[in-house]
């Protein structure tokens, strides 16, 4: 596809949405510092996600009427199996995001396909179905990563920063699609906060609400001006919090004021974009 040629959408729709969240728990101040471990002040602050803040997305989701993403590290999928299945009776699809939210980069080849093979297989027992979607935790990733996801059962991958809009990534003799995702359109950037270990390092202050909501709303009045594809990515810990579910409320109320917006799951946009290449 041509970098000025417009997508087209199902059923005339003029831009896409899609909504992921990914279920980290304290997975990633586990991944920031091992030492967490002891740490139970630290370790709570992904805690809430899935014992107050899963629960109030899904709240707003299914108010909304939208079908979600959640990437689900494998570890997670084992710890908080009820949540998952919570997640996944609720209609929303549940992907991979490794098995205990590992640095790809930092692993051998072999690391990252026993990593990958764990994740899939704690997410089949937990959930009955094989993930086709894969994120990788926090923290760079290769190309061997997405060959391995490939190679595992994973048709789409939603980690790199290329692109407005999903694309087949060519990986040698196989390919993945890949829907690009924004750190702006992320709230762990700007609503995590700890002292120790310290998050962000330079214990930079947390973000104004309405200063985030404004930006989420300008990024998707982007994509729907040029047909694009705009993709949220929520962690249950942040946006679940009380003071700001409501900025997810917001935001998917300003999508939904018009109706030329599909909203899709990961694993919808990836059967929309195979029906284009028959």
């Amino acid at each position: 596809m041509e970098y000025s040629q417009r997508p087209v959408w199902p059923k005339g729709k003029r831009c896409a949405a899609v909504i992921t969240v990914n279920l980290n728990a304290e997975l990633f101040w586990l991944q920031l510092d091992p030492e967490c471990r002891n740490m139970p002040k630290t370790l709570s602050l992904g805690q809430y996600g899935m014992t107050r803040g899963a629960d109030r997305i899904l709240e707003v989701l299914e108010d909304k009427g939208i079908r979600a993403t959640f990437f689900t590290p494998g570890w997670v999928a084992e710890n908080y199996s009820r949540t998952v299945q919570k997640i996944q009776e609720s209609g929303h699809e549940i992907a991979a995001l490794g098995y205990h939210h590992e640095h790809m980069a930092l692993l051998t080849v072999e690391e990252q396909e026993e990593a990958m093979k764990k994740s899939v297989a704690a997410i089949e027992r937990v959930c009955g179905i094989s993930p086709k979607g894969f994120r990788s935790p926090e923290g760079e990733l290769t190309l061997d990563t997405l060959r391995i996801a490939k190679k595992c059962g994973m048709s789409y991958s939603s980690n790199l920063c290329d692109d407005d809009r999903p694309y087949f990534k060519e990986l040698g003799d196989t390919r993945i699609l890949e829907i690009p995702i924004h750190w702006v359109n992320y709230d762990l950037p700007y609503f995590a906060f700890n002292y120790h270990p310290a998050f962000p390092a330079g214990q930079g202050r947390i973000a104004n609400y309405t200063g985030v909501l404004n930006n989420w709303k300008d990024e998707f009045a982007g994509c729907r001006e040029y047909g694009l594809c705009y993709v949220l990515q929520l962690d249950p810990a942040f946006i679940g919090a009380p003071g700001r579910i409501g900025l997810l409320e917001e935001l998917l109320d300003t999508m939904q004021s018009s109706d030329d917006v599909w909203f899709a799951a990961g694993e919808e946009i990836f059967r929309y974009y195979s029906s284009l290449c028959r």
